[in-house]
């Protein structure tokens, strides 16, 4: 009995050493598992500031894919703490695990489930098996011709039609790495550290429905200096690098397309017949469309598109501007009409008249264009883009677009789709009238006009966030394919989340918009996410108060509201006060544009007093001058192009010397 009290207590007293041992041996199986990552079923990619899978890339990637693949690389280091190598073409021995950018033969035998058919129009892949992570996408590209000509005319280098793979890159960087870009530069970009960064197996593919995408923000374009850095975060986005192939390559991808003027010396019948008896009319050019010698000097000059720059698909052949006026009336030209069709009011030199719309018209002329592109081109899809637009706003009533013929459907500011089209004399809308062309059919773009009452050209806070997201399920819903907008002039203070919300739905417009605009407000502000979320809401209601009730900006922006808007970003800077100084320079960033936002409606306030004093009163000329500077210098002073105002204001409306 004595033997067995006495083993009792030494195993007693042994139990704390067993509990250590215990312990340790836990710690260490635990420190096996983290080393060796298949025991937990996932690829680690960064484990305690260790990089453990290198970044593959295909060989002879293009430059655009190459470097998104060093953007990974770089992003990754940013979460991780540590940068992965990256390797082009495939290394002998082939690492236990890696991160594969691009395709390339040997996935799929480390995926034999998996399809690397991509058949959609950039088509991504994201994949991880435990052991190895694929990030691609449908690529397209011609070695001999990756040097193309931009907006004018500057080269761009690296050229592809599809950019599958760099858009799966941004995507996985943005839903698997959790990165944000909320405007340009450092204090844009939300970075959240971790430790591990590892996945279970899964497999993501996806493929845009709307593929023009980069028509977004003005002069956001790889060869325009004005926007370079836009166009960064337009690429980080997905917007930049889209399919629909003429990308910031045509000035006006809606379809606008004459011929040369110099031509009506040689070939007056090439242009529309004037009421009196005259062809054509300068500064408002119009074709005489139902002439067969058009529509062969058209593909003539396809031919010569095609010989600079053989990988161009698209081809504009829509009216050119001045949407009203020099309407051909010869009787061929008239024949195509409709007299069923809606009236239209047209002008002429010296002449104007309710006629019907004109969009069988323009129909025809681009159906005729079509098949001539493809009977030369029988093994091309090539297709080309029509611009509904003024009288061809309406549906056609007897000719549907063929189906290499893509619709840019003009209609006003896009905030206020359920707006009655003032040119129709029955009062259509324009959501109306985008669904009555998805009727026919029609492979349809969205090219919603330059105008707008919320002062977006100004720099102002046009934010309608409500009012974009119902217009773009509208034209989603109703075969849009494409976005043209290209009106936002990086005013990034007064208008930077109505950007970031219109790149994620252009990307995907299947979303949420408010949980878009809630992940801005958190990501970017932190615990203030609620004072900025009540700030921009409260910019919104302005805006929409403002171009509702026809308001003077000076009525609806007053000191009322700017003394709300300065306490939300006053409560948000209390709030922010001991944290992290990166949400209280973001807060900074808003601030400044409220203070832009002031100034201007002041300005602009001081120029119509001016004016109605018939330029008389020089006390308000030299306020003016005085606060015209300051707006210069403000947007002046921002590098980056963050306070963009469009051109034409900054010259006629922010120019002191012409008071």
């Amino acid at each position: 009995m004595k033997n067995i009290n006495l083993m009792k207590r030494a195993f007693i007293g042994a139990l704390p050493v067993f509990a250590l041992v215990l312990f340790l041996c836990l710690q260490a199986g635990c420190s096996a598992i983290r080393s060796f990552p298949a025991w937990r079923g996932e690829l680690v990619l960064v484990d305690q500031s260790k990089s453990l899978a290198p970044i593959i890339v295909f060989k002879d990637a293009p430059p655009i894919t190459r470097k998104a693949a060093d953007e990974l690389a770089a992003y990754i280091e940013k979460v991780g703490g540590v940068k992965p190598n990256v390797i082009e073409g495939l290394p002998d021995p082939v690492p236990e695990r890696a991160i594969w950018v691009g395709f390339q033969p040997k996935l799929k035998e480390l995926f034999p489930k998996t399809d690397f058919d991509f058949k959609n129009p950039e088509e991504i892949l994201i994949a991880c098996d435990g052991r190895n992570l694929v990030i691609a996408g449908r690529d397209r590209w011609d070695p001999q011709h990756m040097v193309v000509k931009g907006r004018w005319d500057q080269p761009i280098k690296g050229w592809q039609q599809e950019y599958g793979t760099v858009n799966a890159v941004y995507t996985f960087i943005q839903d698997y790495l959790d990165v944000r870009w909320l405007w340009p530069g450092e204090t844009g970009e939300d970075i959240i550290r971790k430790e591990t960064i590892a996945f279970a197996p899964f497999e993501y593919r996806y493929n845009p429905k709307i593929r023009l995408r980069y028509s977004i923000l003005l002069w956001a374009t790889p060869t325009d200096p004005r926007g370079a850095v836009s166009a960064d975060w337009s690429r980080l986005q997905r917007m930049l690098l889209d399919s629909a192939n003429c990308s910031y390559r045509i000035y006006a991808p809606d379809g606008h397309w004459s011929l040369d003027w110099k031509l009506h010396e040689t070939h007056p019948e090439y242009f529309a017949l004037q009421p009196d008896g005259t062809r054509g009319w300068p500064g408002y050019v119009k074709l005489c469309k139902s002439n067969p010698a058009v529509w062969d000097r058209w593909l003539e000059d396809v031919g010569e598109q095609l010989k600079e720059d053989p990988t161009r698909t698209l081809f504009r052949g829509g009216v050119a501007d001045g949407c009203l006026a020099g309407y051909c009336v010869c009787p061929n030209c008239k024949a195509w009409d409709v007299p069923e069709a809606e009236k239209r009011f047209l002008v002429w030199n010296g002449h104007s008249e309710n006629y019907v719309a004109l969009s069988d018209r323009q129909v025809r002329f681009a159906n005729q264009l079509a098949r001539k592109l493809r009977e030369r081109y029988p093994d091309k899809d090539y297709k080309v883009i029509m611009l509904s637009y003024g009288p061809s706003n309406p549906a056609p009533l007897k000719n549907k677009p063929d189906d290499n013929v893509i619709v840019s459907h003009c209609t006003n500011w896009f905030a206020e789709m359920s707006d009655k089209d003032p040119r129709s004399f029955v009062g259509t809308t324009w959501s109306q009238e985008f669904a009555d062309w998805a009727a026919t059919g029609a492979d349809l773009w969205w090219r919603p006009n330059m105008g707008g009452a919320g002062g977006y050209s100004y720099g102002l806070p046009d934010v309608p966030f409500g009012r974009v997201m119902e217009s773009l399920r509208h034209v989603v819903k109703n075969n849009c394919t494409g976005l043209c907008l290209a009106v936002f002039d990086n005013a990034w203070p007064t208008q930077g989340p109505l950007y970031y919300l219109l790149a994620h739905l252009a990307w995907n417009p299947n979303q949420d918009g408010y949980k878009i605009l809630e992940d801005y407000y958190r990501r970017g502000f932190g615990p203030a996410a609620g004072q900025l979320k009540a700030y921009w809401t409260l910019l919104e209601e302005t805006r929409n108060r403002k171009v509702d009730g026809n308001l003077p900006f000076g009525k609806a922006y007053d000191e009322e509201f700017f003394k709300g808007a300065a306490n939300l970003l006053d409560e948000a800077d209390v709030v922010l006060s001991k944290e992290p100084e990166i949400y209280r320079k973001r807060v900074a960033h808003v601030r400044a544009g409220l203070g832009f936002t002031r100034l201007m409606v002041e300005t602009m306030e001081l120029k119509e007093q001016y004016e109605k004093s018939k330029k008389q009163d020089t006390k308000i000329a030299d306020r003016l001058r005085e606060n015209m500077k300051k707006l210069k210098d403000i947007i002046q002073a921002q590098p980056t192009n963050y306070m963009g105002v469009s051109a034409g204001i900054q010259q006629n409306f922010l120019d002191p010397d012409k008071l």
